[in-house]
């Protein structure tokens, strides 16, 4: 007979796992609790922290990131960025990174050799390497730069292309952004401290070594794989087999073959089917009541494909057009509103249900508490969803 684990106690394991019921001792802890926190949209990664964590959020987390090194900024799942624990960099290298490095290469290899700007160039596979070699030596030599920095050392960055040609969208750009992604997502170089406070999108780049002086330890793909999808279960399971490959980014076989390393138990998700952990079959204890407000992007409101059993039927309000969540209130483990932040610094929310005083009044409370954590910093979600533009505007 297959095991059912009702959605109750999927909300159970998603409360006490991503430490929204219980916090965190330290932000390298909040991070490994749901695998790797998002880190694309700047102020995403320091919200995340916070609501896990309740200490000082932004000093923890850069003292995590650019002191004590203990988390890595790093292009991983889906060709994202993320904010992994040091231990776990070389598994998601090897388990994600990697493939898309490879398919990055090839394209931009192609661009350079058919679409560069004002002449293609005549050995892009040798130009692409040589180029690499000499930033990166650049930035040895400078520790941390800019990417001007390094244009300024390593002129061939500023090589052209002309995308889309002949369209209404064409346009010409250097070739800096795409080299300096591409020695990213090969792990070598690593974006360190932003330039300017911790809401900003533009960092110092640095060498992967100051942060991993032995290096990327190796992995086998398909052992990597297999060990990140034991770790996603760990966090997100029980859960379909298709929230696994949508987080990864993985292709069909790829997914497959993890799980067939893994050997998860077949589950019924309320007539879903999904998989568990052998070793994960015992309830996990209900926290007591709990409310959180999880930031636009948040590794918890994004960790599946299929949300039903969290979200309900509030998709419209609360995601962009290309399936980008805002921010979102969460009570005993559902989704229940929106909020956003006012010019004023103001934390104003709205209930998409009626969730009774009881939530209402520690929602408030929340609320308050995150405004005085703000302070004088005013933040605008970089994807921004109906509600959230909404409540932003004056009253």
């Amino acid at each position: 007979m297959t095991l059912k684990i009702d959605v109750r106690q999927r909300r159970a394991r998603l409360a006490v796992r991503h430490r929204l019921a219980m916090p965190a001792p330290s932000v390298r802890a909040a991070a490994d609790a749901v695998v790797a926190l998002h880190a694309t949209d700047p102020a995403t990664v320091h919200l995340s922290a916070w609501a896990r964590v309740r200490g000082d959020g932004v000093a923890e987390l850069e003292n995590a990131l650019y002191e004590e090194r203990t988390l890595v900024r790093m292009l991983g799942m889906r060709r994202t960025v993320f904010v992994v624990g040091r231990e776990n960099v070389a598994l998601v290298q090897a388990a994600c990174s990697a493939d898309i490095a490879k398919k990055q290469r090839r394209l931009l290899e192609q661009h350079l050799g058919r679409q560069g700007h004002p002449e293609n160039v005549p050995d892009p596979e040798r130009w692409l390497a040589d180029v690499e070699d000499a930033t990166e030596r650049a930035l040895q030599a400078r520790g941390t730069a800019t990417a001007q920095q390094l244009v300024e050392d390593e002129p061939r960055l500023r090589q052209q292309l002309i995308m889309a040609k002949g369209k209404p969208y064409e346009a010409i750009a250097n070739v800096t952004s795409r080299v300096l992604f591409q020695l990213a997502v090969d792990g070598r170089i690593v974006r360190g401290r932003p330039r300017g406070s911790w809401i900003s999108s533009q960092h110092y780049w640095a060498p992967m070594a100051d942060w991993l002086p032995q290096g990327i330890a190796e992995w086998d793909a398909d052992e990597a794989r297999a060990e990140l999808a034991r770790k996603w279960l760990h966090a997100y399971g029980p859960a379909p087999i298709a929230d696994l490959r949508w987080w990864t980014g993985w292709t069909a076989g790829q997914t497959k073959k993890a799980l067939a390393a893994v050997q998860p138990i077949e589950v019924d998700l309320d007539g879903v089917p999904g998989v568990v952990l052998a070793d994960d079959l015992e309830p996990v204890a209900e926290p007591g009541p709990w409310v959180a407000l999880l930031p636009s992007l948040d590794p918890t409101s994004m960790g599946w494909i299929e949300r039903d059993w969290y979200l309900g039927p509030h998709r419209a309000p609360l995601f962009d057009g290309t399936g980008n969540i805002g921010p979102t209130v969460w009570a005993d483990g559902r989704i229940v509103g929106g909020w956003a932040q006012r010019p004023d610094g103001e934390v104003v929310h709205h209930f998409l249900e009626d969730v009774g005083s009881d939530v209402e009044r520690a929602v408030e409370a929340e609320a308050n508490h995150l405004a005085g954590w703000f302070g004088e910093v005013r933040v605008t979600p970089r994807m921004r969803t109906p509600l959230e533009r909404r409540l932003a505007q004056r009253s």
